[in-house]
């Protein structure tokens, strides 16, 4: 079983305005409402490409309802533990001449509700992959990623970390089975300067060094680059389109190295399809499908290459 988990859910309600001006009233041309958060987009982008999981998390209120309801349409196995104060939060994405975002805080997770996450997580076994993404609220302790990770290591469970800063860095040492930073995360990790391929390549073998079996660093339009767990690099640049919506690319190409590497169980097909992934994700206006994702798969393989017949 693959499990992800979202400490703060939301729900993403974006609005499309020609001109943006702050201080009046704008008018939107369109709007749209998508369950947010980094694991569920994880959860999604998996069910799209026919790989079940579980999205586990935290639901408040009608908006938590309403992320759950959202979960379960997009095919989704939702079992978020429900608290009962508060409400789940609502991000604001403003497309615009430029992107504006406006993220919520999220509601009070109680002590308790965090043990029934823990217990949950112990079900975790050998063959299972369990993605720990994105930020956490400030009601959770700052080293969470450590407590989960602490308590599974005797299970062998595959651990995946999306993750920026400290809670990255301190997760190295648990050696998990795959991290994703960008060249910007790369810098803020280690006060590096990431500017050229060289340099981005040297910042992901030091997180190799500190603890992490495979290295995904994804690089926007310039393609990602891959140190495996067997120590070969892989690059490749990105498939040719036009950047509709970068939210979800990054989580895109997680779920789709995970269905790549389960599939071929091999890291070069598993590092085409997270490309292939987090591509077809950005060129649309939101998760992309499956055929939109072998889309993009195919145009990065040899002609002799074919893509992968993936379940559902």
């Amino acid at each position: 079983m693959i499990y992800t988990v979202t400490f703060n859910p939301s729900l993403d309600y974006i609005v499309w305005v020609t001109n943006l001006t702050a201080g009046a009233t704008n008018r939107s041309e369109a709007q749209a409402l998508y369950p947010g958060g980094k694991g569920i987009n994880v959860s999604i982008m998996l069910s799209n490409l026919g790989y079940a999981s579980k999205a586990l998390g935290f639901s408040a209120g009608f908006t938590g309802r309403e992320i759950e309801r959202l979960l379960e349409e997009n095919g989704c196995d939702a079992e978020f533990i429900p608290l009962h104060q508060g409400n789940s939060r609502i991000n604001i994405k403003i497309k615009s001449a430029q992107e504006t975002e406006i993220n919520a805080q999220g509601p009070h997770i109680p002590s308790e509700a965090l043990n029934e996450l823990f217990q949950r997580l112990d079900a975790c076994g050998p063959e299972d992959i369990l993605v720990l993404a994105g930020s956490i609220p400030k009601s959770l302790p700052s080293d969470i990623y450590e407590q989960i990770m602490l308590r599974l290591p005797g299970h062998k469970t595959r651990i995946v970390v999306d993750a920026t800063g400290d809670l990255l860095k301190n997760a190295l040492k648990y050696h998990p089975f795959l991290v994703k930073p960008n060249a910007a995360e790369l810098e803020e990790l280690y006060g590096i300067r990431c500017d050229t391929m060289d340099k981005i390549k040297q910042g992901a073998m030091r997180v190799r060094q500190d603890g992490a079996l495979n290295v995904l660093v994804s690089l926007g339009k310039d393609g990602a680059l891959l140190i495996d767990q067997n120590g070969r690099l892989h690059t490749s640049p990105a498939p040719s389109g036009t950047l509709v919506n970068s939210v979800g690319s990054g989580d895109s190409m997680v779920a789709g190295f995970l269905a790549g590497y389960l599939k071929e169980q091999d890291y070069a097909a598993a590092f085409r399809m997270g490309i292939a992934a987090g591509s077809a994700t950005a060129f649309q206006e939101w998760l992309a499908t499956k055929a939109q994702v072998l889309k993009e798969y195919q145009a990065l393989q040899t002609p002799s290459q074919t893509a992968p017949e993936f379940p559902g």
